[in-house]
Parts: C-alpha cells; sequence; structure tokens
C-alpha cells in the first residue's frame, strides 16, 4: 500500500502478487508521478491492472484518461458517479466556490497548487466499469467496497481489512481544499453535494474500526477511524 501525494491530492498504489490498482487519478499533471512510481516499486505501467475512483471530481480523475488510453486499464466508479466522469466540472454542490479563496486565504495557495497541476483542463472519461456500493472488488488488493454518498451521490471509501486501514477519498478529509483547514473533516459545501448525507455516512467509515486513514487530501491519521470520525462530526460543515 503506497501514498502518492502530488499537488495536495493523494493517490494510492496496492501492491498485491506482482500486480497493482491504483486508487484514484489526481490531477492531470499527476500522470508523470504516477508512472515515476511505478518504476520506483519495480512495476511496469502495464502492471497496473485497474483504477479505482472513490469518486469522480475533477481532482480525483486528472489523468484517468491518459492512463486507460496509454496502459489499458479499466476505471472503476460507482454508477452514481459515471456522470461526473464524463463531465467532471458538472457535479452537485452545496454552497458557491467563488466565495471560497475569499473567505479563506489559507486555501488559496492550496488551489493554485491544484491549478498549477492542470486542475482546469480535466479530461472526462465514459469508458467505465460500474462497480456495486458492497462487496470485494476482484482487483489487487481486495479492497472492500464502503458505500458513502454525501460528497458525491456515488463516494464510496475502500476498506483494506489486511492491512487495518481505510482509502476514505474525500468523505473524510486531514485537508480541505476549500478552506485550507486541517484535521480530519468533510470537505467544504463548495464541492460537497449534501453535508448532511455526508456527516452521516461517517457512520459507515467509523464500522469499518480502522487504525490508519488514509484520505484524498491531506496526510495520513494514524490515530484510527474512531477517533477520526469523532472530530470531524465535532467540526461539522463548512
Amino acid at each position: 500500500m503506497h501514498r502518492l501525494e502530488h499537488a495536495h491530492v493523494n493517490c494510492y498504489l496496492l501492491e498485491e502478487g506482482g500486480k497493482l490498482t491504483l486508487i484514484d487519478a489526481g490531477l492531470p499533471d499527476s500522470h508523470r508521478f504516477i508512472l515515476a512510481a511505478i518504476h520506483a516499486l519495480g512495476h511496469r505501467p502495464e502492471d497496473v491492472e485497474a483504477l479505482v475512483l472513490t469518486h469522480a471530481h475533477f481532482d480525483h480523475i486528472g489523468a484517468a484518461k491518459r492512463l486507460h488510453r496509454d496502459i489499458g486499464c479499466p476505471v472503476h466508479v460507482h454508477p452514481d458517479d459515471a456522470y461526473i466522469a464524463r463531465h467532471p466540472y458538472r457535479y452537485a454542490h452545496e454552497r458557491s466556490r467563488l466565495l471560497y479563496p475569499a473567505m479563506y486565504p489559507r486555501a488559496v495557495p492550496v488551489l493554485a497548487g491544484m491549478a498549477a497541476a492542470g486542475a482546469l483542463w480535466v479530461r472526462g472519461i465514459s469508458d467505465v466499469v460500474p462497480y456495486e456500493g458492497t462487496g470485494t472488488l476482484d482487483v489487487p488488493g481486495r479492497p472492500v467496497v464502503v458505500e458513502t454518498p454525501g460528497h458525491t451521490f456515488g463516494h464510496c471509501a475502500l476498506n483494506l481489512p489486511n492491512a487495518d486501514a481505510v482509502i476514505t477519498g474525500d468523505a473524510l478529509v486531514t485537508l480541505d481544499p476549500y478552506t485550507g483547514a486541517e484535521g480530519p473533516r468533510i470537505v467544504a459545501g463548495a464541492a460537497t453535494a449534501n453535508s448532511e448525507q455526508a456527516l452521516s455516512s461517517l457512520g459507515r467509515l467509523d464500522a469499518t474500526g480502522a487504525r490508519i486513514v488514509l484520505p484524498g487530501h491531506g496526510a495520513p491519521f494514524t490515530g484510527g477511524i474512531h477517533s477520526a470520525v469523532a472530530i470531524a462530526r465535532t467540526t461539522g460543515a463548512s
């Protein structure tokens, strides 16, 4: 299990039996760093058997189309996020994104870094493989799907029981790109479809009991999912 961070966005590589699963695909410029990480682990790009998306926002599918084209890995996404995968900027959100940089100046360097990595030029992808909101995915690493709607309506976390870890995507982050705030929390309404639903979905993350929390943005949280969820609930929506 390997974390790749670029421009304040995390991707993860799961390694099993000489094969790889990539969880999320960052921003367009993340492509070269993903390939570099694959080679650094002693693998070839063709060893990536699957790209699994926690959700289809632009900052999580940035390199997806190119990876699918170049190495042929299937792109897996929950059916409720397939439309966003095709249209990365057409997604539900509660509040205007334009207000946040003025309201939260700490977020400006984060958003600027994401923009520099191609956040404004993400290409959608229509050739996707749907996965259900429950069960174990038949891909290297065997992640267990935890349906966590709210950030998007098809958002799913991925539990890794053998590693005592859960990849939370943007259902729970330790850095909110839209406010610059750190620590366990849900993402601001600038990019969250339904904050009330997102807070409710924290219960499903809590049920994993994982010791290591691997978010879509920010550093890993090693204090356990129970503690992370408690902090996120106390912090609430923004």
